[in-house]
């Protein structure tokens, strides 16, 4: 069941997204565009209740709860990014506007580039471990295996947390540099 709520939650945001857009830039309405655009929150707090009210009647935790909670966190965090790209690109392409913005390719503006997006993954992750926590106080045993699936996806937000780290790392101490203008790649 978590799982379709979590695809449901998926598909209602870009769908809430997009009828955002699409009001602010083809039909030109402002403040019905905001309604919708800050009316999507509202699709998280519906899964994360649905979570925890799946959990308050009895359900074993499991990996579909962790799950929601890390795409909870996830959808917290790169939220605000996520609808930044989708406005650039539909306002250049329904309304006149430039060409979005490109991430940077080489040297130390990439680096930093890669960090803003870690530190993205660092507030997804701590928000995820804070559901994750929540949800184990709120409907599982401490000292039982409920608890300890919801505790295994914790550690694997951290390995996400390392990973991303790892990557963005290596933006700043391996950048990749600019093609010579008279090589050809």
């Amino acid at each position: 069941m978590i799982i379709g709520l979590i695809a449901a939650a998926e598909a209602g945001f870009w769908v809430v997204l997009a009828a955002g857009l699409a009001v602010r830039y083809l039909l030109r309405s402002e403040r019905a565009s905001r309604v919708l655009l800050y009316s999507l929150p509202l699709i998280d707090i519906l899964l994360l209740a649905a979570t925890a009210i799946d959990l308050r009647r009895g359900a074993e935790p499991s990996g579909e709860h962790g799950l929601a909670a890390l795409y909870l966190g996830f959808t917290v965090a790169y939220g605000h990014t996520v609808i930044a790209w989708a406005d650039a690109r539909f306002a250049h392409r329904f309304a006149g506007g430039p060409p979005p913005p490109r991430p940077p390719e080489y040297g130390a503006a990439r680096a930093r580039y890669e960090g803003r997006l870690w530190l993205l993954t660092l507030g997804a992750v701590a928000m995820s471990l804070l559901v994750l926590e929540g949800l184990i106080r709120f409907a599982a045993e401490p000292a039982g295996g409920g608890a300890e699936v919801l505790r295994g996806w914790q550690v694997r937000a951290l390995t996400v947390l390392a990973v991303h780290g790892v990557i963005a790392l290596s933006y700043a101490l391996f950048p990749k540099r600019a093609p010579s203008a008279g090589k050809v790649p």
